[in-house]
């Protein structure tokens, strides 16, 4: 019988020195204790432990007892006896036993525990795990960090909730195991705080860089993926405690500086960008880390009582440019966020000057909110902006965008501002008003910027009197006619020409074969397999487009066509 296998070990032990016991009497003891746990006797061995002859005993050999008492405890049901005899058995070998050795017995069960276990495992051991560190005096800070170390490597793999549904229900476990674990670092954020108050010279230099090390983590992940906004009332989020301890509790005080008084104003780099610490920190951890750190704090304002609110939002954006260009991938908020706290027109063109100024309005995902990023820079940044997106961009529909943006500025502020008008306006017309391939250019491909470009010239030519030419399109119409309205023309009656011979075809070749599937070539682009019906539409959609062209190039000609005579 196992509890008679374990008494006889006991007895054995009770009579021997501590430094007399042997491997065989840890081995002996261990098997013998798990086998009444497995066999239903944990009030028996309860017996054993709370009996003070054997405290020596259970001080060396208790802890071989965690892997059976983790087992036991999460097979059996919350109402029954025996798991409650476990558990205070755990909390015995807790306040007994070697702490070195219980250390390594606790951490040694979370690593060995997956899947639908994990958050279980962890959940039951933060507490005695929590309880030894702060008995271990020597590296205290290399413990504390390799147990936070060991849970987040467990917890990595599980999926987040990202849905509604997927929150409230937690399967795995992970949302309330977060908050436990977040739970369980803060008594150790406190005590560096603690110290840190009662002087500047903290020794808690190492505790401080293993917490720090694990808020990284913990911003990467859950809190990278994390959907805060999923439920109706974001309050509910479960991970709305967790993001506040680990931004709050722990990065708020150890955070470097992001900058000084002299910075608030004008693109100088960020300071923060410059401080050693914060450049040790940034090599350490990843960029994904930071960049989630700024998007929570200021657009979900985790921790924005903490931040220095005397920067101006111009700087502020300058220093979040990178964070921002991170996220775009995922989440155009951040960005939107941030340019909603300024005015319009109050960003300096000096800040294009950063690259993510330019490569940041360019990304897919932030078209959506490009006109407000223009709309905040002053006129000599948007003018710089412009010119920058029609070298780089190699967009059709961008190009498309910032040529309607051009023609706006042009409408707000004839007379009143010189980047728009003159000889600037002529530089920036240059880049417009042309086709990159002459008449060979794909005119289907570019018609987001052919038709943005003929309406802004026609624009022009209505709104700027020849005799004014504020705006100097007459000036330098010879040009326009030879880099853009000529080759449009002939562009236009090769495209138009092909096409039509192209339906010409089609309809001569489908004779009763309407369902014939087969591939088509538009722009250089190969469609989906589709009927001849299918692209038949799809040419025809074509023509149409560059029927839309001419209508508007008609108009142009028609309008240098009464300038001309008007002059003559």
């Amino acid at each position: 019988m196992a509890v008679d296998e374990l008494q006889a070990i006991i007895q054995r032990c009770q009579i021997l020195e501590e430094a007399d016991f042997k491997g065989e009497d840890f081995n002996l003891f261990q098997v013998a204790g798990q086998k009444c746990l497995e066999d239903g006797y944990a009030a028996q061995l309860l017996e054993v432990v709370q009996n003070e002859k054997n405290k020596v005993i259970i001080k060396n050999m208790g802890w071989n007892l965690i892997c059976p008492l983790v087992r036991c405890i999460l097979m059996y049901k919350q109402e029954d006896d025996n798991r409650e005899h476990c558990l205070k058995i755990l909390d015995l070998l807790v306040q007994l036993c070697n702490a070195k050795e219980l250390f390594l017995g606790l951490l040694e069960q979370i690593e060995q525990t997956s899947g639908e276990q994990v958050c279980k495992t962890v959940m039951l051991l933060l507490q005695p795990l929590q309880t030894v560190l702060f008995k271990l005096q020597n590296k205290k800070a290399y413990s504390v960090g390799l147990s936070l170390a060991v849970i987040m490597n467990q917890l990595t793999p599980l999926p987040v909730p990202y849905t509604k549904q997927q929150v409230q229900e937690d399967k795995l476990g992970l949302c309330q195991c977060c908050n436990a674990v977040v739970d369980f670092a803060k008594p150790f954020v406190s005590e560096v705080v603690k110290n840190m108050e009662k002087s500047s010279d903290c020794n808690d230099t190492e505790l401080k860089e293993e917490l720090l090390k694990f808020c990284m983590k913990s911003l990467k992940y859950p809190l990278l993926t994390a959907q805060l906004d999923q439920l109706e009332s974001s309050d509910e989020h479960p991970f709305r405690h967790f993001a506040t301890e680990i931004i709050v509790s722990a990065l708020c005080s150890e955070f470097p500086t992001i900058g000084s008084r002299e910075n608030l104003h004008g693109p100088v780099r960020c300071q923060s960008w410059e401080n050693k610490e914060f450049a040790d920190i940034e090599q350490k951890n990843s960029a994904e880390s930071l960049a989630c750190l700024s998007y929570l704090m200021f657009v979900h304002y985790f921790g924005i009582d903490y931040f220095p609110m005397v920067f101006s939002p111009s700087y502020l954006l300058q220093c979040n440019m990178a964070h921002i260009e991170v996220l775009l991938n995922s989440n155009v908020g951040f960005l939107c966020s941030v340019l909603l706290r300024m005015e319009d027109n109050s960003l300096l063109h000096q800040y294009l000057e950063l690259s993510n100024f330019i490569t940041v309005p360019q990304r897919k995902k932030s078209l959506n909110i490009l006109q407000l990023f223009i709309n905040k820079f002053d006129a000599e940044g948007k003018y710089t902006l412009f010119r920058c997106l029609l070298k780089t961009s190699n967009h059709a529909g961008v190009e498309g965008y910032i040529i309607k943006n051009i023609k706006d500025q042009i409408h707000l502020k004839v007379g009143d501002n010189n980047w728009f008008t003159g000889h600037h306006l002529v530089s920036l017309l240059d880049l417009v008003l042309l086709l990159p391939d002459g008449a060979e250019t794909d005119l289907l491909q570019n018609s987001d910027r052919i038709m943005a470009s003929l309406n802004l010239l026609r624009y022009l030519m209505i709104k700027d009197g020849e005799y004014d030419n504020q705006t100097g399109v007459w000036t330098m119409l010879a040009k326009i006619e030879q880099n853009f309205l000529k080759p449009l023309r002939v562009g236009l009656n090769m495209s138009k020409a092909h096409y039509e011979a192209e339906i010409k075809n089609k309809k001569e070749n489908r004779r009763g074969c309407s369902n014939t599937v087969c591939s088509v070539t538009v722009s250089g682009e190969k469609l989906p397999a589709m009927t001849t019906e299918m692209q038949l539409q799809v040419l025809r959609s074509a023509l149409f487009t560059f029927d839309l062209i001419e209508s508007v190039l008609a108009r142009v000609e028609e309008l240098i066509e009464m300038k001309i005579k008007a002059v003559t």
